[in-house]
């Protein structure tokens, strides 16, 4: 394979595999977009290591590649959007320009999707609203391999949420998190390099603490977000019951353990409440509570005061949400992104299945 890729060749690479596989250009752009900028912020669970599971869902049907978007419910500032089952990147980019849409006019705009796939990273969404000087809130439900407290059911995903918010000298603040410990695909990737995982992560099919990062092929089930009910489990599955009531209950998607599996291997349920997976998002206007400069420097000074706080350890900085993934950024950026030789194969196989030669430009 390959050594390390630019951001030009990967994104190259991606864009053709979609397009081969039916997608608008436009559609396929974003979907490089979104999978690009999950392996730039150092989060590969949620990039390249996932287009083999929706040319999967597209090649078992479960997966429309050219869907018609639409708004079946809306008031001045929110809408319901059917997303006609498509890649949940695309879906997910239209609902959050109408979100965005909507706080322009109306100080805030609220957006709830039903019928839609996975959307990748939550963070990019929330960003698209940053950076036009909004509050940018982002959220989906998942295939449920997390158990609630005291449970050995998956009932629940791992339900991400992001929020961010503009500075005006300071990068914009953005926290993007899983409300379990560790996403299904950090898992994968871990499984793939021969690691294991830490304890109070996951655990078996009878519920016991396990380390084995393949054990959700053998009907074991992440924690919640705490591990046990010792350290708050219990408020890690009520953020998660959140994010599913918002991106489910409230558009009509599939909730829980309806939610259809993002993985071609498993069948969905033969019958379910809802239609598809569902998201939630929000954009807020800084100016509509004051004058967005004066939030922006504020939120700097914020920044800047919480960079400062004294370290328990001197090699160990304060680091403000979103750090990590900007230093990350920069790093390959410069030097490049590494693709693990696992992924690599997994996406040469998915690109000779569409008759689709990478070697040619």
């Amino acid at each position: 394979m390959p050594g390390k890729f630019t951001v030009e060749d990967l994104h190259s690479i991606v864009y053709r595999i979609f397009h081969k596989a039916g997608c608008r250009p436009t559609d396929a752009d974003s979907i490089a977009q979104v999978l690009i900028a999950a392996e730039l912020r150092g989060i590969p669970s949620h990039g390249i290591v996932r287009i083999k599971d929706y040319i999967g869902l597209y090649q078992k049907g479960r997966m429309n590649m050219q869907p018609e978007i639409r708004i079946v419910h809306e008031t001045p500032s929110t809408a319901t959007i059917d997303g006609d089952n498509g890649p949940g990147i695309v879906v997910a980019m239209e609902a959050m320009k109408t979100a965005i849409s909507k706080a322009e006019t109306a100080g805030s705009g609220w957006v709830a999707v039903r019928n839609s796939n996975h959307f990748g990273i939550a963070g990019f969404y929330s960003l698209m609203a940053a950076q036009k000087d909004m509050i940018g809130i982002a959220s989906t439900n998942a295939n449920a391999l997390v158990a609630p407290t005291f449970s050995i059911d998956r009932m629940l995903g791992t339900n991400p949420i992001a929020f961010a918010i503009p500075g005006k000298e300071e990068k914009p603040f953005v926290a993007d998190f899983a409300t379990t410990p560790i996403a299904r695909g950090k898992l994968e990737i871990m499984e793939k390099q021969g690691k294991t995982a830490p304890e109070g992560f996951i655990q078996d099919a009878e519920g016991n603490v396990s380390t084995d990062p393949s054990v959700l092929k053998r009907g074991g089930a992440i924690l919640p977000l705490g591990g046990d009910y010792e350290h708050s489990s219990y408020k890690g599955y009520c953020m998660s019951a959140m994010v599913d009531i918002l991106s489910a209950v409230i558009p009509g998607a599939n909730f829980g353990p309806f939610v259809p599996p993002q993985v071609a291997y498993l069948e969905p349920k033969a019958e379910s409440p809802g239609e598809g997976l569902g998201h939630f998002f929000g954009a807020m206007r800084l100016d509509a509570f004051r004058p967005a400069d004066e939030i922006k420097s504020y939120l700097d000074l914020w920044i800047r005061t919480f960079r400062n706080a004294k370290a328990a350890d001197e090699q160990t900085p304060v680091l403000i949400p979103g750090d990590p993934e900007y230093a990350k950024e920069n790093e390959l950026k410069e030097n490049g992104i590494s693709i693990i030789p696992q992924v690599w194969d997994e996406l040469i196989k998915c690109a000779d299945s569409l008759g689709l030669d990478l070697n040619q430009k």
